[in-house]
């Protein structure tokens, strides 16, 4: 796991060639909207997922067919989705 605090962050540990199974990012990030850094990853690395997590019950904003986690939400929810995406990253 590597934690980030701020979508740049995000853009340069994937530039440095790290590839994790999911990234998991909260929908208000600093410096870009996370739905802008998922838009930027589809592009550069559409097979990774990208979970967003957000207070915000409306879907404004968040790419249609990217996961989404709205709070509040539990440990297995969480997991649940993480496993989900992890598994359909691997093929």
């Amino acid at each position: 796991m590597v934690e980030t605090s701020s979508t740049k962050e995000v853009l340069a540990v994937i530039e440095s060639g790290l590839l994790p199974d999911v990234v998991v990012t909260s929908y208000l990030m600093p410096v870009m909207p996370s739905t802008d850094l998922a838009r930027l990853l589809m592009e550069r690395r559409p097979e990774l997922p990208v979970l967003i997590i957000s207070g915000y019950a409306e879907d404004e904003g968040v790419p249609l067919g990217l996961p989404r986690l709205t709070k509040p939400f539990g440990q297995r929810e969480l997991a649940t989705n993480l496993t989900s995406l992890a598994n359909a990253f691997r093929g």
